[in-house]
């Protein structure tokens, strides 16, 4: 009975560690594939200015978070940094290609670009102004050439804000 109940925790844990070596494996290989395409202009950054860190953000009308949290986490980041970054928004369901292009699952998403152009972060999921803050500074910090120097933390925390004004 015990050992039953012990096998059936190992395994339960090995299809966790699985899922999550998979999804780690995808995002990690997401960053490559973005980094190596981005000799020159990535599609759907053909707007961003030289030389600004930006949030590229997908997101779709139907999408209830896009537009109660993600979108207002957006702009409180960008009235904190100002011209310090750009937020890109892209509409999933009206350009699928772009969507496609950057490997995008499930919305919100959002994509951290340094001031190089180069994909440095991804977040699936709803994530905090904080986050995205403590990314953009840190993808500001990066070197402009080359691989990422690390891929960052790429699933969203929850987020428990309070109201910021």
């Amino acid at each position: 009975m015990l050992s039953d109940t012990l096998i059936r925790l190992g395994i339960a844990a090995l299809i966790i560690a699985a899922g999550l070596a998979a999804y780690w494996g995808w995002n990690r290989w997401q960053m490559r594939r973005l980094g190596r395409a981005s000799t020159g202009a990535l599609l759907g950054l053909e707007t961003r200015p030289d030389n600004t860190p930006a949030v590229l953000y997908f997101r779709t009308p139907e999408c209830v978070v896009c537009a109660t949290a993600q979108r207002p986490a957006l702009d409180r980041l960008k009235a904190e940094l100002g011209s310090g970054v750009q937020v890109i928004e892209i509409d999933a369901a009206a350009q699928p290609a772009v969507a496609d292009y950057w490997g995008v699952l499930s919305v919100p998403t959002t994509f951290i670009i340094n001031a190089a152009g180069q994909p440095r972060a991804i977040n699936h999921g709803l994530t905090s102004k904080d986050k995205l803050k403590q990314q953009v500074l840190s993808a500001a910090a990066t070197p402009s050439g080359g691989e990422p120097a690390q891929v960052r933390e790429l699933e969203a925390a929850p987020v428990h804000e309070t109201s910021e004004a």
